[in-house]
Order: structure tokens, then sequence, then C-alpha cells
């Protein structure tokens, strides 16, 4: 069996030379801070420092064989999407990150597969460099961030990415980014610890409510850090949906929200056995996946211990978390 980890992030082998040499060409520069080299996008926004392993394939496979992990599917580190660019520079910056990405894959084919990035902030272009990324570079499915520069996923000018998503029927792997944007959560590393997750359950509730996986069926949405809060608070959502429907839903949806949720699959970077086992019995070992969060130290950087650490388990369903369901899933393709 094949062991993948959908919840890994990288910068591709090259991105930081080609800033240096090219950065005006995508909007981009690296620019020195007190903790270290960071991007700077056209129009002020600032990137955290970079991590010196983002780009470091060596260090990146000797984790993975300590961690007993066969295959990431690497995808951007969700700071570095770009959804801020004007359109044309965002197209760019795009393509250039996904050829750049599919070279590192085509470099370690047995050990990597590629999560593409699109410039959200057009709809159009985004569904272009999706068909794109999957038809023409071998993508497996694609990255995106919870908000598209201060706006929710249930925008209407995202429509053109979710037909194309569901054409492809790729999975799209929904990372939390600014969590919980105007709140002071930065007391006691809040914005990560409750701001993620909560980020994270805010917009799959926009898919779910605004009719997203209604209208789209064959999405293949993959939710992180074990799907937040929607897990544990579908029974209230399926109760909003029956109580107050001219609040919840307006004509949107048709169908429940547990219902809906059963078109999700959820990582295991939940800290703990006992915590993923209810994630499994909730959910069902085929809709749960492994996830590390490479190589961040919030992250479950040896998952396959934390899945070997839940009692009860089955082989079969020890085996469709460790990878049957992503080779399920890249079956399914339909590039």
């Amino acid at each position: 069996m094949t062991t993948y980890d959908v919840h890994a992030h990288c910068a591709p082998d090259g991105l930081l030379e080609l800033f240096e040499r090219e950065g005006d060409a995508y909007g981009t520069e690296l620019v020195d801070t007190d903790k270290g080299r960071a991007v700077r996008f056209a129009g002020g926004l600032t990137t955290p420092a970079l991590r010196d392993d983002f780009d470091d394939v060596g260090h990146r496979l000797a984790s993975m064989d300590a961690a007993r992990v066969d295959v990431q599917l690497i995808s951007s580190w969700i700071d570095l999407t770009g959804y801020s660019l004007p359109k044309d520079v965002g197209v760019r910056y795009a393509r250039m990150f996904n050829e750049l990405l599919a070279q590192t894959v085509a470099a370690h084919p047995d050990r990597f597969r590629g999560l593409c990035t699109v410039p959200l902030q057009d709809g159009e272009a985004a569904a272009d460099e999706l068909q794109h990324a999957v038809g023409e570079l071998g993508m497996v499915g694609v990255e995106i961030a919870t908000t598209v520069d201060g706006r929710d996923l249930d925008d209407p000018d995202l429509e053109p990415f979710w037909a194309a998503a569901a054409e492809l029927r790729c999975p799209v792997v929904i990372h939390p980014y600014a969590s919980l944007a105007g709140r002071n959560v930065s007391r006691y590393f809040l914005g990560n610890l409750v701001g993620n997750p909560a980020e994270s359950t805010i917009a799959i509730a926009h898919m779910l409510f605004s009719g997203v996986l209604d209208r789209h069926p064959d999405l293949r949405p993959v939710l992180l850090h074990g799907g937040g809060f929607a897990p544990w608070q579908s029974g209230r959502w399926d109760r909003g949906f029956e109580a107050v429907s001219h609040l919840t839903h307006k004509g949107g949806i048709a169908t429940r929200p547990t219902e809906l949720l059963q078109k999700v699959h959820f990582d295991t970077v939940l800290h703990d056995p006992k915590v993923l086992a209810m994630l499994i019995q909730w959910a069902g070992a085929e809709r749960v996946v492994v996830g590390s969060d490479y190589p961040f130290p919030m992250g479950d950087l040896t998952p396959v211990d934390t899945l070997d650490a839940v009692e009860g388990l089955s082989d079969d369903d020890r085996e469709l978390i460790l990878g049957g369901n992503v080779e399920r899933l890249l079956s399914e393709i339909r590039a």
C-alpha cells in the first residue's frame, strides 16, 4: 500500500531565484524582514518570513521517509497564492508557479504529485489555469484558500472555477488563510489554534448553504485540520436548514447539509488519536485521508503513527485512509 500525504506545502525548485531575477514580471519582490526573507506582492501585501525548508527537497524526502510517507501531494504555501495581484499579473504568476511545480514533481515522480494554484481573483481565469494545469501539466488537483482577497467562496464570480473543477473531478484542497480576519486573535496563537479550523468551517458552510455543492455534485473538496468544526456542528446546520430555512438557504440548496458533507474528504491533522477515531466514525473511513501540514511545527509530522494509535481501526479502513482513498480520487480525475 502506497501512503499519500495530501497536505504538504512547498516552494517549487527555482521559485525564489526567479523572484530575484524577474520578480517585477510577476508582481513580486523578495524583501528582508527582521525574521528573514519574505515575498512582497504588488500592492504591498507581504508574506511572513519564508522557511528555509520550503524548497529543500532532500530534507523533504528524508522527512517523508522518517514519517513512512511514500508520496506527498505538494502544494503552495497558502501565503504564496497571489490573489491580491491584478488579474493579468495573477494569471502570469499562477502559470509560472505551476510550471515550476510540475518540474519539481517531474524530478521525483515516484514521491510527489502536484496540486496547482490558480488565479482565483478571476473565476474564468482560474478555470482556464486549472484545466491547463491538470490537462497539460499533469497536476492532480488544486489548492485554494478559504477566502479570495477578502471574498468568500460563495462569490458568484467563482462559478466558472467550480464548474471546471467539477468537470475535471479533481481534488480541491481548501486551506485556511487570513483566519478570522477582523477579530483580535493575535494573543496565545489563537489565529492558528482556533482561527484556522474556524476558517475552514466558515468556508465549507458558504459552499454548502450557497448551493455550490448542490449545483456541482462532482466537486471533490478536501478540508484540512480534520474539517475544522464542521463535523461536530453538522447537526446544528441540519437544524438550521429545517427550522429557519428562510435565513439559511433561501432556495439555494435542496439537500441537507450532512448529506452535502458526504461529498467532502477530511485530513487527519487533529493531533489526537481519540478525536481522529471520532472523525473516522462520523465521516466513514472512505472519506478520511492522511495529512501532515509539512513542514510547519503545528502539523502532524508523523501522521502514520497517529493513525496507528487509533484504537479498533480495521486493516481495511487503515489502508483506505493511508492510500486507498487518494488512489480512488486520482483515478476519477477526467483530465
